[in-house]
């Protein structure tokens, strides 16, 4: 299994922009850091399902403060516990009990067959139900997922890892990283179509999703439908500023297409973002070759 994720690696598996990530950062949820253990990226993945549910971050740094002040023996609650929504509300699951994390008042729960007895009768169900098992699929959704990133991780065959993909899919349809992950094997695969109703269904899903427009593109791109490529680079680009590896391929798609001044203006963005990678020479070796051929009037000329 992948033990460090980079900055850029972890927003684009998580599916956040930089300033969501600082934002967190500022409130003590995340720690700041240039790389991140899996431990901690699955911490975070806890945070994003808060995230989606509409749930201000300042409400979860009170729960989260509730939680350890509760339960003190608990080092990280978001590993260790599963937090979910309940509306406008927070519920942290303690072993078999749900408890009001800012109270810490255990909520009413039944053993599992008096559960069983329930979901027999229609006229048990209500919104608080509903919501429960919701979040129990939620929850497995996720446990399918990160075991389709694990699976990919130690080298297992395809299939395995697209049958985690495509379970996490039926429990949660609106798991937006499950759609990119899923479409990014069909693109090793050169199974066009499959990968690009993933990308599309996961972008309808979450439009500011950078890393499902950075893959789209990448699929546009080797179909040879540049403008399309250009497109969702650029979109990606205005979710995140700081893609270097969208940078890195606009410029390149831009060099091919005659496109110079557009070219070198990412080339040298790409540069100051990741200078020091084996992919930084090869960029600095095309910005050579198109500013010897060009005069550019200034670092920051714009096309």
């Amino acid at each position: 299994m992948k033990q460090e994720f980079r900055r850029e690696e972890a927003l684009r598996y998580l599916g956040i922009t930089q300033r969501t990530l600082r934002g967190w950062e500022r409130l003590g949820l995340v720690d700041p850091a240039q790389e991140y253990t899996f431990e901690q990226v699955v911490a975070m993945r806890a945070l994003v399902r808060l995230h989606e549910a509409k749930l201000p971050a300042r409400k979860i740094q009170a729960a989260l403060k509730a939680v350890r002040r509760t339960l003190s023996e608990i080092e990280n609650p978001l590993t260790e516990l599963r937090l979910y929504s309940e509306g406008a509300r927070i519920r942290v699951q303690v072993g078999p009990h749900h408890m009001e994390p800012e109270s810490g008042q255990l909520l009413l729960n039944f053993d599992q067959a008096e559960l069983e007895r329930m979901v027999a009768m229609p006229k048990a169900s209500g919104p608080q139900e509903d919501q429960r098992r919701s979040a129990r699929r939620k929850h497995d959704a996720e446990a399918h997922f990160l075991r389709g990133v694990e699976l990919e991780q130690t080298g297992a065959r395809s299939e395995e890892a697209i049958a985690a993909y495509k379970r996490a899919i039926e429990l949660d349809p609106d798991m937006a990283p499950a759609h990119v992950n899923l479409g990014t094997i069909y693109f090793t695969a050169q199974d066009w179509s499959k990968a690009s109703s993933c990308y599309k269904r996961a972008i309808e899903l979450n439009p500011e999703y950078a890393l499902a427009h950075f893959n789209l593109a990448n699929l546009y791109d080797e179909l040879g439908e540049q403008e399309s490529a250009a497109t969702h680079y650029q979109s990606a680009l205005k979710l995140d500023p700081n893609y270097a590896d969208a940078h890195y391929n606009l410029a390149l798609l831009y060099q091919s297409s005659g496109h110079v001044l557009k070219a070198v203006r990412h080339w040298r963005t790409y540069l100051k973002l990741d200078p020091k990678s084996s992919w930084a020479a090869i960029a600095k070796r095309e910005l050579d070759k198109l500013s010897s051929t060009v005069l550019v009037t200034s670092p920051g000329a714009r096309s």
